[in-house]
């Protein structure tokens, strides 16, 4: 009798099946794709420059010399929507990279020692989740409000105080689950130390919850650098700059919408194909969908 391929298949094999069977997340990674290929690769490719100013043309309405249009300034709105698009993601994607690397660190460790160690660790977590995220993020950017206006840095480490908190409570939950299993308790038995157990075998086994919270963070983070950006305390040039751009530009005389509806278009797609991405991952690596199993 002869196995057939999909009972042999990996875990990660049937989740890549998984994922591509899901048309939703599909073309979230398609559009998600577009999006960072034409904010990193077309304004280079295009001679697009986002800070050359041209009064005579302000508030010129899209054209041919000027696909999205040009702000109050005569600034290509194309340029400065591509180059602004990627100061959000890489962002997102640091500012994530960040807290997910701390919730890992900390949700691991409380799960794996336990006790009062766990209860110390966790009642920290319960303590800043009781502190509204943006009060945090705010205070923290007004720190550097003064020496490193308009820099990313700040962003990153505001965001990532308060990102990891979700993060720290499923991946404890996962190595709570773990620590007791017989592979683990091999290794002890082996020799091995705490360390090498908790990242060389327990950690690696939480990796699709980890993958799944992390790819979902990346539309929050964008939203609260936006959010910053349009209250005047993100970076200097981002999706949300130019939203708050837009919305000071409307007027009941001549409103200049494509200010407003080109950035929050692309703003909006971005974050409908992080989260189809996202939706699409955390069902590939459920471990209890088995439908691709004959």
């Amino acid at each position: 009798m002869t196995l057939r391929s999909t009972e042999v298949r990996g875990p990660w094999a049937s989740a890549g099946r998984r994922l591509r069977r899901n048309r939703a997340a599909v073309a979230g990674a398609i559009g998600l794709a577009g999006v960072v290929v034409a904010c990193f690769l077309l304004p280079a490719l295009l001679g697009l420059d986002a800070s050359s100013t041209a009064p005579a043309l302000r508030h010129q309405p899209p054209c041919a010399a000027h696909w999205l249009g040009t702000d109050a300034l005569g600034r290509d709105l194309l340029a400065r929507v591509l180059i602004g698009g990627r100061t959000s993601l890489l962002v997102g994607l640091a500012a994530t990279l960040a807290s997910a690397g701390i919730g890992v660190v900390w949700g691991g460790a409380a799960g794996y020692f336990g006790g009062p160690f766990d209860e110390a660790l966790m009642r920290i977590v319960d303590f800043l989740y009781g502190i509204p995220y943006m009060f945090l993020v705010i205070l923290v950017m007004l720190l550097f409000a003064d020496t490193a206006r308009g820099e990313a840095l700040p962003v990153f480490v505001a965001l990532g105080l308060v990102q990891w908190l979700t993060m720290a409570r499923i991946v404890r939950g996962q190595v709570l689950a773990l620590r007791g299993r017989d592979f683990v308790l091999a290794a002890r038995a082996l020799g091995a130390s705490h360390a090498r157990i908790l990242f060389r075998h327990v950690l690696p086994n939480c990796l699709g919850p980890i993958v799944v919270v992390a790819t979902l963070s990346v539309p929050s983070v964008i939203i609260l650098e936006s959010y910053l950006s349009f209250l005047g305390l993100g970076v200097e040039l981002s999706w949300g700059q130019l939203v708050a751009e837009g919305v000071a530009a409307l007027n009941p005389i001549r409103s200049p919408w494509w200010l407003l509806a080109f950035p929050s278009a692309f703003l909006g797609l971005t974050l409908l194909a992080l989260n189809f991405l996202g939706d699409g991952l955390r069902d590939a690596l459920d471990p209890q969908d088995r439908s691709d199993v004959a």
